[in-house]
Formats: C-alpha cells, structure tokens, sequence
C-alpha cells in the first residue's frame, strides 16, 4: 500500500499565502513573532515589504489588522490560536467583529496536538469563541488541500474569518479531481447508512480510520467533513441524520461550543436524533507527543471507534 501523504495545515497556510500574495497585492501579513511557526515567514521572504511582525502583542496586531483592512488592505493576522483567539478575544470581537471588518485570522497551532509546549499552549476554546461573534466566519480544514482552499475563500470572502490551523502533520484526504470547497458547505467523505460521523480537522481522516473498523463489525457509517464550522451546513447534516437515525461529532476541541454544540444546535431545530460529542471533555490538556495525546483522549482513529462502539451499545 502506498504510503499516504501527511503535512500540517499550518504549512499549508504559509504556501497559501505565498501563492495569493501573487493575485493580491492588497494582501498583507501580520504575526507576533511567531512567523516561523506559524509559517507566514515564506511570505516575508517573499513578499518583506507586506509582512508586518508586530511583536509579542496580539491584541495590538488585532488593532493593526483591522486599521489595515479600513485602507482597503487584506490583512492575515497570524498567531497561535491559544492568543489569536484567547488573548485577543476583546479586539477581535470589538475592533474587527463589530465593525465587520475585512480581517483574516490565521490561527495556528489549535487543539492538543500542539504536543509538548502543554495546556497552556492547547487552545480547546477558539472555536466556541470565534463562534459567538456576530457574522465571524470559522473554519476548520481538515488537510493540506482543503487548508489551501479555505485561505483563498477567505480573501475572496468580504468580513471576517477565523482560519484554524494544525502543527501536527495530518493525512491528505481530499486529492481527487472532483474536490470543490465552498464556504458553508460540508462533504461526504464516505458513503454510509447506520450512523453519522460528522468531524473537522484532524478529526476527519481519524474518522474514516474509525469508519474501517466500524465495517469490520458490520456497521455502515457515514463520515461528512465539516470544514465550515460557522456558518454550518445544516441542510447535509440533517438530511444524513434522516437517513442514518444517529449522529456522532468529532473534533480536536472542547465538546461545550463547538462543532458538536453547532451540531446538536441544528439537529434540535430540525429534526432531533441520539448524538454522541468526542472531544476535549471539559477538561485540560498535557504535554506530550501529539499521536500519544490523540491517543490518551481518544481522537485518534482507534479511540474514536471505541467510543462509538460503547455509544451503539
């Protein structure tokens, strides 16, 4: 068997803003000293007079960005999530979200599988904050293609977006000639009838790892991939529930707020079904490698199929 390709989404973010940068001129880069993590330092070689390194001080980045964006500009604000979206949070909601300013988010590093930097580098939350801001858009690819796709619909989408992004490497799953993203749209990855897997991110791939074992024992699941996480697309999820009569969620973040909270929101509304949310269950990260991690709460592809076999019993 072929060996599969992996690379991070955060690379991908990096070589996306490299190839745009191209198309856009008004399209400029802002980071707080973390351009080599974050990978915005292709741009800066690139591009040096459109990269901004703001320093240590997200929430003036923020300011930046938005000022930035009121000159026409298309300005990237790019820094690990745990302060894109946590430190930041007032100004992004009150300089970028409330004017509905035209500012990207590049957050990097999101979820446990920021490994060993630990809890406090882990951000579990972004996601349900990034949510609650009025007319945010957030997205949550799940490989280095869709991760590409995601960052050109945001600069071609007018407002503000909220772009997550892994430092694990993670599976291409989406390299096929029929692939198209769109903004608000969800994909079938796998054909199914006996439950719904509904994930994003990283979770995607270890969904259809767990879908494989599913078949094994003889159950038939249905894997979507959420890339948009904000807005949702309601009308797949709930026409797969309809189908499937149940529905599990999967994400490399806490189960209060996000994909599974934007889930069951839906399915409450419309057409109410058994979901099962895996995740972060309200609970802190640790340090260690990202694959034991994924391992000891079980969003590795294994876990993911433990816990949905106890949810089927």
């Amino acid at each position: 068997m072929a060996e599969v390709k992996k690379i991070a989404t955060r690379e991908s973010y990096g070589n996306a803003l490299v190839e745009l940068g191209a198309e856009y001129p008004e399209l400029v880069v802002l980071d707080a000293d973390l351009a080599a993590a974050t990978k915005t330092g292709v741009f800066k070689k690139a591009y040096p007079d459109r990269h901004i390194d703001c320093g240590i001080a997200e929430c003036n980045m923020m300011g930046i960005a938005a000022g930035l964006a009121t000159m026409g500009k298309i300005p990237f604000a790019s820094s690990f999530a745990m302060f894109a979206a946590g430190r930041a949070f007032e100004q992004v909601r009150n300089s970028i979200g409330y004017p509905h300013l035209n500012v990207k988010i590049g957050a990097t590093h999101a979820g446990i599988t920021v490994g060993e930097d630990g809890a406090t580098h882990q951000c579990n939350e972004d996601i349900a904050l990034m949510r609650t801001i009025p007319g945010m858009v957030v997205m949550c690819p799940a490989d280095d293609i869709e991760a590409r796709a995601a960052v050109r619909a945001a600069v071609e989408h007018e407002g503000p977006v909220y772009l997550r992004f892994g430092r694990a490497a993670c599976p291409v799953i989406n390299d096929r000639p029929d692939y198209k993203f769109e903004i608000g749209k969800g994909t079938v990855v796998r054909e199914g009838s006996d439950l719904t897997i509904v994930a994003t991110g990283i979770c995607v791939g270890n969904a259809l790892e767990a879908a494989e074992m599913l078949a094994a024992d003889g159950i038939s699941a249905e894997v979507i991939n959420i890339c948009t996480i904000k807005p949702l697309d309601e009308e797949l999820i709930i026409r797969s529930a309809k189908k499937t009569g149940k529905v599990v969620t999967a994400e490399e973040h806490s189960v209060i707020g996000g994909l599974g909270s934007a889930v069951c929101d839906a399915l409450c509304k419309s057409y109410p079904v058994p979901v099962m949310k895996i995740g972060m269950q309200d609970c802190f990260g640790e340090s260690g490698s990202a694959s034991a991690l994924l391992e000891k709460y079980k969003l590795d592809g294994k876990g993911i199929y433990e816990q949905i076999s106890d949810f089927l019993k």
